[in-house]
């Protein structure tokens, strides 16, 4: 499961808050300062690595999106441009069914015409009675004229038939093609309306899909800081991690100098007041819950480096040099001494061990074991 940005921040924030307690407070030497120092850096270093993965992933995301964005403009835009079709057709076939209803009046108009015509024409027969066309007929002029003249009042009678068949049959296409042609529109109007259902429901989801892509851009800011901030605190503890090797090099060549250069007896201290309680508190904070050979054996340490050439000649000295024992950075020390902390197997520790009594010969470092360290194993520490 991928955090989200925030959440890596809280993490991130956690992270270097326990680094800095535990610097301080649970390294008590420089090879353990170094170790939890390049743990801290691989814990660091996977962090970033996730955080870059999941910047990755989210980019990945928006970038998807993104082209789901462009396939739904493309929709988005085609969808009105068939709407904008659909309107420029509807407005064509309002003025079709316009013309159209205008030309059906005109053709009621002169059917009504036609048809008024001929009610005249039968009228003034149907008055007239068979009179008139007798006085046609028989105002001829011989036989051919009377042939022509009844052929006339024929096709006088069969033309008015024709015309207003023929007007009939006009007015009926013109009504067939209104009826068709508000059809075609209600039919238009309704595909209008899920045309623009349709663009409405296109907007909706370029809107959706831009606020998506705004969000994931939001979230890749913020673990590009998250990653930012790790790549630094990577520096750092780098930064660390090769003073802390330096230190421990020094370390270990001061240990190798101790061997070979030369050490006062034990009877060439002389021990000050309040050495003994400062000794005993040391050896509470670093060896309060190991053996009584390993609280003599961290007693031993600090008077190994009291008699050796290469460290202060004091146990005020020694303990309180700068980077050494860790309960004096942290503070420990300070408290045990405020509260009397030390025990009687303490006390007697220390007396042991200003009285010159050694379990750790010459050795002047303690730690836990790591690999590849070699030295006097007591209790949880190897001296060195």
């Amino acid at each position: 499961m991928k955090r989200t940005a925030r959440q890596i921040a809280a993490v991130l924030c956690m992270m270097l808050f326990a680094a800095s307690a535990s610097g301080s407070v649970c390294a008590t030497t420089t090879q353990e300062k170094l170790d939890k120092a390049k743990e801290e850096k691989k814990q660091t270093q996977s962090a970033l690595e996730q955080t870059k993965e999941n910047i990755q992933g989210m980019q990945g995301a928006k970038d998807s999106l993104q082209g789901q964005l462009s396939i739904l403009n493309d929709n988005l835009e085609e969808v009105s441009e068939n709407l904008d079709e659909l309107e420029h057709e509807i407005e064509d076939k309002i003025q079709e069914i316009s013309d159209t209803e205008a030309a059906l009046q005109e053709a009621e108009e002169t059917v009504a015409w036609q048809y008024d015509c001929m009610k005249k024409r039968i009228q003034f027969i149907y008055e007239r009675g068979d009179a008139v066309y007798l006085e046609m007929l028989f105002s001829s002029e011989g036989l051919g004229d009377f042939l022509n003249k009844s052929e006339y009042i024929e096709k006088i009678s069969e033309y008015d038939h024709k015309m207003l068949e023929e007007y009939k049959e006009t007015r009926q296409t013109i009504e067939e093609t209104k009826q068709k042609l508000v059809a075609r529109k209600e039919e238009l109007d309704s595909l209008r309306e899920k045309t623009k259902a349709e663009q409405d429901k296109v907007a909706g989801m370029v809107r959706s899909t831009a606020n998506n892509i705004a969000g994931y851009a939001d979230q890749i800011s913020e673990a590009e800081t998250v990653a930012h901030a790790y790549e630094e605190k990577v520096k750092e503890q780098d930064a660390n991690i090769a003073a802390l090797q330096k230190q421990l090099a020094e370390e270990q060549a001061m240990s190798r100098l101790a061997a070979r250069s030369a050490r006062r007896d034990i009877s060439e201290v002389t021990f000050a007041e309040g050495d003994r309680e400062l000794l005993a508190q040391l050896i509470y904070c670093e060896a309060g819950a190991e053996p009584y050979e390993g609280k003599v054996a961290v007693g031993a340490v600090v008077i190994n480096r009291v008699l050796s050439s290469v460290y202060p000649d004091t146990v005020v000295g020694v303990i309180y040099q700068n980077k050494q024992f860790s309960p004096v950075g942290s503070g420990r020390l300070a408290l045990a001494l405020a509260e009397g902390r030390a025990t009687q197997a303490c006390y007697q520790a220390a007396d042991e061990a200003m009285s010159g009594v050694s379990n750790v010969g010459n050795c002047v470092y303690f730690r836990t074991p790591i690999p590849g360290l070699t030295g006097i194993a007591i209790g949880g520490h190897i001296f060195y």
